[in-house]
């Protein structure tokens, strides 16, 4: 139900708005400012106080301004239009849309040439993926063996020392007796 007042209300205020405008063309920037006076100065009631009431002075600028360019259109309307007129304006009209072809042709060429370094560089990088993916796994493979020697090495000084320490208990061991 508010918004169907605050609604209201709106519209009112836009109607006469432009029917101020239409009376008084002098002065059109004192309706506006006086309509927009006449809309903050109504204090809002209990209710819409959590709620934030609609900007009625913006919308009555705006509408003044529509109207203003609604009524220049209109009257450039209803004024006949020479063959001479017709034929500028539909010369400046295919002049138009031929920029607008060649604009999009130029365009075009310029998306297919990076469309094309872009399908260059990918393969650039692809190239370059898989060779440093083939480096990654032969690194993998020669850190593998690696670590093999280096296990084969502690275990092969493990046994000498075993042999070491066996054979001098050994000695130790007969000579007690």
């Amino acid at each position: 139900m508010r918004v169907v007042v605050q609604s209201l209300l709106g519209f009112t205020l836009l109607g006469s708005s432009l029917l101020l405008s239409h009376t008084v063309s002098a002065e059109p920037t004192q309706t506006t400012a006086a309509t927009a006076q006449a809309t903050t100065a109504t204090p809002p009631s209990p209710s819409n106080q959590a709620i934030t009431p609609p900007k009625p002075s913006i919308i009555s600028a705006g509408a003044s301004a529509n109207s203003s360019v609604q009524n220049q259109t209109q009257t450039q309307e209803n004024k006949p239009l020479t063959a001479e007129q017709i034929a500028k304006e539909k010369a400046s009209q295919d002049a138009k849309v031929k920029a607008m072809v060649k604009d999009q042709a130029t365009r075009l060429q310029q998306l297919e040439k990076a469309n094309l370094d872009a399908l260059t560089q990918n393969q650039e990088l692809q190239l370059k993926n898989d060779n440093l993916g083939v480096q990654v796994q032969v690194l993998q493979s020669e850190q593998s063996a690696q670590m093999f020697l280096y296990g084969a090495a502690t275990i092969a000084v493990g046994v000498m020392l075993g042999f070491l320490i066996a054979s001098y208990i050994y000695t130790k061991r007969r000579r007690q007796w």
